[in-house]
């Protein structure tokens, strides 16, 4: 039996819902043996030098990892930041509440004012309330995910009269999906670089896939969703078995995807971005036999990287990004990644199918409180959002 974490502000992306009885499992599996685990994902050819939503990469490094120190800045208090996007090579970013407002960040401040409210039409709720932004490649439009006010998955496009200016009139629902429980609504749209909406939608909720979504490929649950935005937009499952992959990141033609777990393990996946992969839930949680009479691993992704719950505090995975920018050259190609109640920071590399050079930060830039989701600005700089600011990574020195 594994007891529930409480925050004094409970964000429940975690492996438990108070609504949902997710405290308890009657699942058996082999006990593990280390808290942090390496595997080999498939392996691909695909080139990481670019990425959908940051600069082309940098290849000058003069500070090696070892000689570098990161401090966080702080850039803005608000109320549940979840994430920030920009195009690249753009001024402003957008910021997005987790109480359904769009906020402008100009590398300096946060906006006043939000250029787009829907709060009216969000239900702002443990794990539901508005989850994700992503802007169009090259046309003036802006997307949100967001749990309508019955609790239900809805992406929806928003028209951009001016880089400032949102307009609320404009909405153009591209998806609903029921939402059968409150927890385990996914998070995460980006776009690919074919110009494709990916979105990350969770198995429902419940404990042990309570509503058989995991290995269901007739739903949209439980997996990566793919719409097409210019044109007909029906949605087509383009990955399946995720508990809850509340954050994902594409770069260039690789995706990462940090998937919630339930009682022991969070993982991290790294695979090429193609359809038809399965992750394996509810067979197994991270590389562990969970719900399988014979742990075949046989056509399953198994991650590069698992973390234990009690590492440091684990219990909710918050991926996370594969670093771009200029300012930390000797950072290209890392991915980063938290933990909604460790607070932690923490990186690995990924090359030539295996994830590498694994490092911690924490003792650098410290615990900022829970934290709630990534972000980027347009010169591919990284940002950290806990559930009350926008933090800025920078060099230490």
């Amino acid at each position: 039996m594994r007891r529930c974490l409480v925050l004094a502000l409970v964000f429940l992306l975690a492996a438990c819902d108070a609504e949902s009885g997710e405290g308890t499992t009657t699942s058996t599996r082999p006990a593990a043996t280390s808290s942090t685990t390496l595997a080999s994902a498939p392996t691909t050819t695909s080139s990481m030098a670019t990425t959908t939503t940051a600069l082309p990469t940098t290849t000058t490094t003069t500070i090696s990892l070892d000689e570098t120190t990161l401090a966080y800045e702080a850039v803005g208090d608000l109320p549940f930041p979840v994430q920030m996007t920009a195009r690249p090579g753009e001024a402003l970013a957008y910021l997005i509440t987790k109480d359904g407002r769009v906020w402008v960040f100009d590398g300096a401040a946060v906006a006043p004012e939000p250029v787009l409210d829907i709060s009216g039409q969000v239900r702002d709720s443990g794990e539901q309330g508005l989850l994700s932004v992503a802007l169009h490649p090259t046309d003036p439009r802006l997307y949100l995910h967001y749990s309508d006010n019955d609790g239900d998955t809805v992406v929806s496009e928003f028209a951009l009269p001016s880089p400032t200016e949102a307009d609320p009139g404009s909405e153009r629902v591209l998806l609903q999906v029921d939402q059968p429980a409150g927890n385990h609504n996914g998070g995460m749209i980006q776009f690919t670089p074919a110009g494709t909406l990916l979105l990350g939608l969770g198995d429902g909720g419940g404990a042990d896939d309570t509503f058989g979504n995991g290995q269901d490929p007739e739903t949209l649950l439980a997996g990566l969703v793919e719409l097409r935005v210019d044109g007909d937009p029906s949605p087509a499952k383009y990955a399946m078995g995720l508990r809850n992959p509340w954050r994902f990141w594409i770069d260039g033609e690789t995706v990462y995807i940090a998937d919630v777990g339930q009682d022991e393990f969070e993982e991290i996946d790294v695979v090429p971005l193609r359809p038809g992969l399965n992750f394996g839930w509810p067979l197994f949680e991270a590389a562990h036999c969970f719900n399988s009479p014979d742990c075949d691993t046989t056509g399953l992704v198994m991650p590069v990287r698992e973390v234990r719950h009690g590492d440091e505090g684990t219990c909710s995975i918050t991926g996370g990004m594969v670093y771009r920018g200029s300012a930390l050259p000797q950072l290209q190609g890392h991915y980063f990644f938290s933990d909604y109640c460790g607070g932690y920071l923490r990186s690995l590399h990924y090359v030539d199918g295996s994830a590498g050079d694994s490092r911690d930060w924490t003792g650098q830039v410290g615990v900022p409180g829970p934290v709630t989701g990534f972000g980027i600005d347009g010169t591919g700089e990284m940002y950290v959002t806990t559930t009350a600011q926008l933090l800025r990574l920078v060099s230490g020195r």
